[in-house]
């Protein structure tokens, strides 16, 4: 396999086993993509993975991350509307974040191209929600295609960014976790690279691009047109497919990765149904749609969480009185997780028990694999400062906890952050709980990238309204849990070295009075500033700064010459308090049968975080034999 970046930038056609977050960079090189921007969440930071891997003097179009996913939606949308096909990818929940201009797109005339790639959560494998973005589609008037896997990545972004040039209007590509992270091997085109125009092409004349009272119904008219105008498409093109297998009793309707996960199924099904895939799942092409039910007695909707095709289908086929049965979600279970083949086994033998062989049941035991908890990383600076600041907090007090790694500070032996909603708001939640309350201290959590995105607003408001509250705020210079990425405090963007805004700047001219500062592996201090910051009056700020040692490791190891060290436990001085392992909790520390607490020295980074936490001073270096 060629590196990855000369492979995405080959001019020849040719074939690889790539994921589909890989797949999608290739579609925009091939569709003369200009403007890509992003906010980093899973399931979509690999695709900004692969952007890096094309030397920023051959990549073919400008990226960014952006402060936030409305700022990207934003950003994108201006290069839009100045000509540019332009590309903003995010995660499910950053769609929320994006929705006041989002919701708008529809409305303009986007003469450049826009696509929208959402990575969709089902199973909530890194999320806070199971939210099912197709309701966007419906509210926005937005077309919503729907692979399956990485071919359909790579061929339906080509399909959508040419619909969206031809009409003008943005376009989501729906992407799940698995259909991102899945890999085969795509045959991809050949790619001619042409001089762009990258003149501005911004004229008032394409617009109007002012949505107010007297123009919104011209915008809303126009939304409405170009969605029938995709219907029709859907209704020429091969978007969508038939797989016949003659059975004119039954037949299933589905889309994206439950599509894959039925052929799966369907193996060893007694007669096949035949099969429906959507690629556009919004609008659905009604004319298709009919004729499949026309001629099926039975036709159940296959589609993960909400029931979107369910009612359109059902809709449709009351208006055209058609005497087909259609079987649609039957309990409460159909509506959560992923569609992957067990599920999909599940779903279909209650719909038609005699469909599929009885799974057969193991008779032998099998193993129990223990629960293993997403825990914070060995030498990580969070569990230091929440060590500390639970030792400066009474029992009744209240904590906050926002998005980040530090959200894990909820777990024991911690218990850190008993409220949590999304990115930025525990600084007005903590707001709200600080109201009428004499009794109990408020303490919110957050962390720098997420301080940037959505939490300045909030702190506006605590000092704007005068609100009584202590923030923590966890600093380690990096966006960490989705990989590292640089944050406006970074000192380095995408592409480039910038100016670094500074937390404690910002705080500084927002008015912040009570700010504190040191690294969080001073837990005597951080617990000392904390005490005092939850007595001032007003909003007060602590900051518990450590980097990343997770990064740190790495890129030390990536330079060469690095070598782990580790601590060790003189089982001599140990008094098996074990505060180390059920209070501090860093996971390189075991209890053994016999109760003796020794240290793993895979994990182990030998950071010595951990050194000033023993009441019994049994934990340091070892001693090196002379």
């Amino acid at each position: 396999m060629k590196h990855m970046g000369e492979m995405l930038m080959s001019r020849a056609s040719f074939s690889e086993i790539v994921m589909g977050n890989t797949a999608l960079v290739r579609a925009m090189v091939e569709a003369g993509t200009q403007v890509v921007t992003s906010y980093p969440g899973s399931p979509t930071p690999e695709i900004a993975t692969a952007i890096r891997s094309i030397p920023a003097a051959e990549r073919p179009f400008y990226f960014e991350f952006s402060t936030n996913e409305k700022v990207a939606t934003e950003v994108a949308y201006g290069a839009a509307v100045n000509g540019h096909l332009s590309t903003v990818f995010f995660k499910s929940v950053g769609l929320n974040v994006a929705a006041d201009v989002f919701v708008q797109l529809s409305l303009m005339n986007i003469i450049g191209g826009m696509v929208v790639v959402l990575g969709d959560d089902p199973g909530v494998n890194s999320s806070q929600n199971e939210q099912d973005n197709r309701h966007f589609a419906y509210l926005s008037y937005t077309p919503l295609f729907e692979p399956t896997d990485p071919t359909e990545v790579y061929q339906f972004y080509l399909k959508a960014a040419a619909l969206s040039r031809e009409k003008g209007m943005p376009v989501i590509l729906r992407l799940t976790t698995h259909v991102c992270h899945q890999k085969e091997r795509v045959t991809f085109g050949d790619y001619e690279p042409l001089t762009p125009d990258r003149s501005p092409r911004f004229d008032v004349q394409n617009g109007p691009y002012i949505p107010i009272a007297s123009l919104v119904f011209p915008q809303k008219q126009r939304a409405l047109e170009n969605l029938q105008a995709v219907r029709e498409w859907a209704e020429r093109s091969d978007i969508n497919r038939i797989v016949d297998h003659g059975n004119n009793k039954r037949g299933i309707i589905t889309s994206g990765l439950p599509f894959s996960s039925l052929l799966d199924v369907l193996e060893n099904a007694r007669a096949k149904p035949d099969v429906l895939k959507l690629g556009l799942a919004y609008p659905v092409a009604t004319d298709t749609v009919r004729r499949f039910l026309e001629t099926h007695e039975e036709v159940k909707i296959l589609e993960e969480l909400d029931d979107q095709m369910e009612k359109q289908i059902k809709a449709m086929a009351y208006d055209a009185n058609l005497r087909t049965r259609i079987i649609g979600k039957t309990d409460l279970d159909d509506w959560m997780g992923e569609y992957t083949p067990g599920k999909i086994y599940q779903v279909l033998v209650k719909t038609w028990p005699d469909l599929l062989p009885a799974k057969k049941i193991p008779t032998a035991d099998k193993p129990h694999a223990p629960a293993r908890p997403a825990q914070l990383c060995p030498g990580c600076g969070h569990r230091s400062a929440f060590h500390a600041v639970k030792k400066a907090l009474a029992e009744t007090d209240i904590t906050v906890a926002d998005i980040g790694c530090h959200t894990l500070g909820f777990q024991p032996p911690y218990n850190m952050g008993q409220l949590l909603m999304c990115m930025g708001s525990a600084t007005s939640i903590g707001a709200g709980l600080s109201l009428f309350n004499t009794t109990r201290k408020v303490v919110v959590f957050m962390g720098d990238s997420t301080f940037f995105h959505a939490a300045l607003p909030g702190v506006v408001n605590a000092l704007f309204n005068r609100h009584n509250l202590t923030m923590v705020l966890m600093e380690n210079g990096t966006t960490a849990m989705t990989g590292h990425q640089d944050h406006a405090a970074s000192g380095k963007n995408f592409n480039d070295v910038t100016d670094a805004i500074p937390v404690r700047s910002v705080l500084e001219g927002l008015g912040v009075r009570h700010i504190h500062e040191a690294d969080a592996y001073r837990m005597d201090k951080i617990e000392q500033m904390v005490r005092q910051a939850v007595d001032e009056e007003g909003f007060s700020v602590v900051i518990a700064k450590h980097p990343c040692m997770l990064k740190q490791t790495r890129e030390k190891r990536q330079k060469g010459g690095y070598e782990q060290r580790h601590v060790a436990i003189d089982q001599e001085t140990c008094e098996r308090i074990n505060e180390c392992i059920e209070v501090f909790a860093c996971p390189t520390f075991t209890r053994q049968p016999d109760g003796s607490v020794v240290v793993n020295e895979e994990l182990c980074i030998g950071d010595g975080s951990c050194i000033k936490t023993c009441p019994a001073s049994a934990i340091g270096y070892p001693k090196l034999n002379p």
